[in-house]
């Protein structure tokens, strides 16, 4: 089974930053495409950004575009996402999965990001 440890959340004001991470293990990490998903209250889980198993694709969700990066450490088994310019409306928690989904892989605990204005 691959276990998903999401950190780096906190309170930010409007236009700052924060650094997530994502820990994963399972020896088959490398395997997966990954992707970050956010849910803020009373909403639907979204996609935010996604990368391919090597790094070399990726992909943001327009809201993001611009503002977040994705990127991975496969030696190191971890997803980063780096958000910069952050708004009010990027407040969520933040979760990590394999994109596609993997169905034996659930969602973590994820971590919240709150953004004030």
């Amino acid at each position: 089974q691959v276990q998903l440890v999401e950190s780096g959340g906190g309170l930010v004001q409007a236009g700052g930053s924060l650094r997530l991470s994502c820990a994963a293990s399972g020896r088959t990490f490398s395997n997966y495409a990954m992707g970050w998903f956010r849910q803020a209250p009373g909403k639907e889980r979204e996609f935010v950004a996604s990368i391919a198993w090597s790094g070399g694709s990726t992909y943001y969700a327009d809201s993001v575009k611009g503002r977040f990066t994705i990127s991975r450490d496969n030696a190191k088994n971890t997803l980063y996402l780096q958000m910069n310019s952050l708004k009010p409306e990027d407040t969520a928690v933040y979760y990590c999965n394999p994109h596609p989904r993997v169905p034996s892989i659930g969602w973590g605990q994820g971590t919240q990001v709150t953004v004030s204005s």
